[in-house]
């Protein structure tokens, strides 16, 4: 009796950290509802949710507008978003489960992970390491020359295949400054499907969606039938919207393909609420916080906020017909989180920064 409850009492708290049970607040998610129904009733979006969160869960959550430009179907606060490079934090956390098991350091070399490259990439690419990949800081270029090469090889030998390709150049930049890379961040993760044999797609299942119970989670394009179950991107500039499903190529996953529900998102933003979880010891995630200049592992800092206590981390991404951005304030136990299935390139990022920015006092009561 005394081991059943015990395990009764674990899994509880297991549960209480790592899925999250807060219930929204009525009030609250009201007025976000409304605030967001404004702006694109203004055209400034086709729709939008947005969120406040806590380690527990989802302080309240609202949407507004519709999941495809032409159609009544509505947008709502279950559908799955596209999180473009805020996946980078998610991919960061991966690879920091395989640090924590030893299978990589922070200071791992491409060449020691990936033994076969010695003799065919730049010889200034020789040293550099996983944390440098992971903080923009391996001089390699922002991009490959093309993502969509080598459509025909299974997703690990492709990765590898474009990493070969464009790493005997020399680098792009002075290794050691920061110059932000998606092609860091797929070349981070091939470090981790080479010690590990399985792709990163597959870690990222086993390693994160399956224990934080992120069931929503997946790559690449929402809805894959191109029906209206779930929203579509659009394109578009000065209120005009154009729906599409043209998505990244699928070698750019580690750097920006994630799409979940933001209730999903928001098990994997507690991790950084929490002080205990199941997934990772706390030591790994302050890494990942820990920032080379302005940047960390798959994190913006962003230092000494007074309504945050401290500092926040933050991100934000788009692949041309999404956009999201979050901000974490670890010392008073928030997330405030924005996504629209658009991409205006005049407007969109201000209209999510002040999105954010009344999340902020909506909770808080200051800017």
């Amino acid at each position: 009796m005394r081991n059943q409850l015990i395990i009764l009492l674990f899994f509880l708290a297991f549960c209480q950290t790592v899925y999250p049970q807060q219930k929204p607040d009525p009030k609250k998610s009201d007025a976000i509802g409304k605030a967001l129904s404004e702006l694109v009733s203004n055209d400034k979006a086709p729709g939008m949710i947005a969120a406040i969160i806590s380690g527990d869960g989802i302080i309240a959550i609202g949407s507004a507008g519709v999941r495809k430009m032409g159609s009544d179907i509505p947008m709502t606060c279950n559908d799955l978003a596209h999180l473009a490079s805020c996946t980078k934090a998610m991919t960061c956390t991966m690879i920091a489960t395989l640090v924590a098991e030893g299978k990589l350091d922070w200071e791992t070399k491409l060449i020691d992970a990936i033994p076969e490259l010695r003799g065919s990439i730049h010889p200034d690419y020789q040293s550099i390491t996983l944390w440098q990949l992971l903080t923009h800081r391996a001089g390699v270029p922002s991009n490959p020359k093309a993502w969509w090469a080598y459509s025909k090889k299974e997703i690990m030998a492709k990765r590898l295949a474009i990493l070969e390709d464009n790493l005997s150049s020399p680098p792009a930049t002075q290794p050691g400054e920061f110059n932000y890379s998606n092609f860091g961040y797929v070349i981070a993760a091939c470090m981790a499907e080479k010690v590990t044999g399985s792709s990163w797609e597959t870690l990222m299942k086993q390693r994160l969606f399956d224990p934080l119970g992120m069931s929503s989670a997946g790559f690449g394009v929402p809805d894959k039938h191109q029906s209206i179950a779930q929203p579509w991107g659009h394109s578009g500039s000065g209120g005009t919207w154009q729906p599409s499903t043209s998505y990244d190529a699928e070698a750019i996953g580690p750097a920006g393909e994630i799409h979940c529900s933001i209730a999903d998102w928001a098990k994997f933003l507690s991790l950084f609420l929490v002080s205990k979880n199941p997934i990772l010891d706390k030591t790994y995630l302050n890494k990942l916080v820990e920032p080379v200049g302005f940047y960390a592992g798959g994190w913006g800092i962003i230092e000494d906020r007074p309504w945050a206590n401290g500092k926040v981390l933050t991100h934000n991404g788009s692949n041309g017909i999404w956009y999201a951005t979050v901000i974490v304030a670890t010392k008073i136990d928030r997330a405030y989180v924005v996504v629209t299935n658009s991409r205006d390139f005049s407007s969109t990022e201000d209209l999510c920064s002040q999105m954010i920015n009344k999340l902020i006092t909506m909770d808080l009561g200051t800017n």
